[in-house]
C-alpha cells in the first residue's frame, strides 16, 4: 500500500502543478473512485471464492506491472506531449497508474476478512483500529515524500520509487503465510462476479442496507472534498511544504487508530460512527473559513483522526453480522455502493467550482455576500464548498439518530457474532483453495504457522 500511495499522491500534485486546473485532479480523485466502485463486487467474489494469500499476490504483482508500464511511458513521452491534456499521453499515462492503484485495493479488502478469520470478537474493533494506524503511518509517510519527491526529484523518480518500492512489497509478501480454514460453499463457487449472493448476504442482515445508504450519501459529499483539497492546500503552499503539512496532518490517522486499540469503539459501534461524522461535519466546514495554513492543518488533523472510527466502526459491525464466507462480498459491494457516489460528486463540483463557485466567490459581489463568514483570500470559492458540503452533510447525520434502521442496527450487533467459532483452537484444514461446491462448511479454528 506505501508505494501505491506513494505514486498515487504524487501523480495528483504533479498533475495540478502541470496544469493549475481543479478538473484534472477531480478527474484523477473521482475516476479512482469510480474504479473503486466498478471493481469493488468483482474483487470481493475473488476474495472469497480464493485463498486470501493468492489474491494479495495477484494484486501486488499486477499493481507492480502497471507501474513499470506508466514508467516506461513517461521516458519515451516528451514532457510537452505529456502534460498537455489535448494529446491522449496524459490519459493514458494517468489511466494506467490508476489501473494499478485500484489492482492494489483487493490487499484492502483481503485484509478486513484475514480480521475477522484471526481476531476473537471482542478484540476485532481493536485491531480494526490497529489498521487504521498503519493506514495512517503510510499516509504520514507517503505525504510528506511524494510531495517532496515531486518538488525535489522529479516525477521520473517518482515513479522508480514507487516500482522499487512495491517490487520489494511483493517480496515480502510472497514470505508471509496466512492460516485460512478452508470454506467449502453450500451453493456451489461464487461467481466471478456476484452481485446477486453479495445482496441477498446483505438484505438478510435488518438494517444493514441502511448503513450502506448512509455511508453512501457521506461519500456523496466527501467527493467535495477528494477533488478540491490538493488544490486547496497547493493554493496557499508549494508542493514541498503541501506535502509534509498533509502527510503530518496523517499523524491524526495513527492518533485515531491508536485510540480504538486502546479503548475500542464501545457497545454500540454505529452510535460512535454517527457522533463522529457529526464532529467530522463541524471540522470540515471550519478550517477553510479563512485562508489560514494553521487552521487547514489543524482541520486536517481533526478530520483524519475521526476517520479510523467511522471505518473501523463499520468494518468491525459488518464482520460480526456477516459470515465470513460472504464477507468479501458483502464488503465489496458496499464499497462498491458507498464509493460510487463520490466520483459523481467530484466530476460535477470540479467543474461547477472551476467554472461557476470559484469566479463567484472571488467576484466582488461574491466577495460581499460570503465576505462575512469566509473573509478574503485566494481560495474562497473552494472554502464555499466545504461549507455547504458540511451543512448538508451535519443535518443528515443527525437526522439518521432518529431512523428505524439506527435501532435494528444496534440489536443485530447485540445479538451476538455470527463468527465467533473461528478462533477456536481446532485445526483447520490446510487443503486447496475453497473454490469447490459441496456443504456448507467453514473449517474451524487456525492452523498455527
Amino acid at each position: 500500500m506505501l508505494g501505491t500511495a506513494f505514486l498515487w499522491y504524487a501523480i495528483t500534485f504533479w498533475a495540478y502543478l502541470e496544469t493549475r486546473s481543479v478538473i484534472t485532479t477531480a478527474f484523477l480523485g473521482g475516476s479512482y473512485m469510480l474504479g473503486m466502485a466498478v471493481l469493488g463486487v468483482p474483487f470481493g467474489s475473488l476474495i472469497d471464492r480464493f485463498r486470501k494469500h493468492v489474491m494479495m499476490m495477484i494484486s501486488a504483482v499486477a499493481t507492480t506491472v502497471c507501474f513499470l508500464i506508466a514508467g516506461l511511458i513517461y521516458l519515451l513521452v516528451p514532457a510537452r506531449d505529456l502534460i498537455d491534456l489535448g494529446q491522449p499521453w496524459f490519459w493514458v499515462f494517468s489511466s494506467i497508474t490508476l489501473l494499478g492503484a485500484l489492482v492494489s485495493m483487493i490487499r484492502g479488502l483481503a485484509l478486513s476478512t484475514c480480521v475477522t478469520m484471526l481476531v476473537p470478537s471482542d478484540d476485532r474493533a481493536k485491531a480494526n483500529g490497529l489498521v487504521g494506524t498503519v493506514n495512517g503511518v503510510t499516509m504520514l509517510v507517503t505525504g510528506v515524500l511524494s510531495g517532496l519527491a515531486v518538488g525535489q526529484l522529479g516525477m521520473g523518480a517518482v515513479i522508480l520509487i514507487g516500482i522499487v518500492v512495491m517490487a520489494a512489497s511483493m517480496v515480502h509478501l510472497a514470505l508471509i503465510r496466512i492460516p485460512e480454514p478452508t470454506i467449502v460453499h453450500a451453493d456451489g463457487t461464487p461467481k466471478a462476479v456476484d452481485f446477486k449472493a453479495a445482496w441477498r448476504a446483505i438484505v438478510v442482515v435488518p438494517g444493514l442496507i441502511g448503513l450502506i445508504i448512509f455511508s453512501t450519501f457521506n461519500n456523496f459529499l466527501g467527493g467535495a472534498f477528494m477533488s478540491l483539497l490538493d488544490a486547496y492546500g497547493l493554493e496557499l503552499l508549494p508542493v514541498e511544504t503541501w506535502g509534509i503539512l498533509f502527510g503530518l496532518s496523517s499523524i491524526g490517522f495513527i492518533v485515531g487508530g491508536a485510540l480504538i486499540a486502546k479503548l475500542g469503539l464501545g457497545s454500540k459501534p454505529l452510535r460512535t460512527l454517527l457522533l463522529a461524522c457529526l464532529v467530522m461535519w463541524v471540522i470540515s466546514g471550519v478550517f477553510t473559513i479563512r485562508d489560514s495554513v494553521v487552521l487547514l492543518v489543524i482541520g486536517i488533523f481533526l478530520y483524519m483522526t475521526l476517520i479510523p472510527f467511522i471505518e473501523a466502526a463499520e468494518q468491525t459491525l459488518l464482520q460480526r453480522v456477516v459470515p465470513l464466507e460472504k464477507q468479501g462480498r458483502v464488503f465489496g459491494f458496499a464499497q462498491a455502493v458507498e464509493v460510487a457516489a463520490a466520483p459523481i460528486s467530484a466530476f460535477l463540483l470540479g467543474p461547477l467550482a472551476e467554472y461557476w463557485l470559484i469566479p463567484y466567490a472571488e467576484s466582488p459581489q461574491g466577495r460581499a455576500d460570503w465576505g462575512w463568514l469566509l473573509g478574503d483570500g485566494q481560495a474562497r470559492g473552494i472554502a464555499l464548498v466545504f461549507v455547504l458540503a458540511s451543512l448538508v452533510g451535519f443535518v443528515i447525520t443527525a437526522l439518521a439518530f432518529l431512523t428505524r434502521t439506527y435501532r435494528i442496527l444496534n440489536q443485530s450487533y447485540a445479538a451476538g457474532d455470527v463468527n465467533a467459532d473461528l478462533t477456536s483452537d481446532a485445526p483447520a484444514d490446510a487443503g486447496p483453495a475453497p473454490d469447490q461446491p459441496g456443504p456448507d462448511v467453514l473449517g474451524k479454528g487456525l492452523t498455527e504457522h
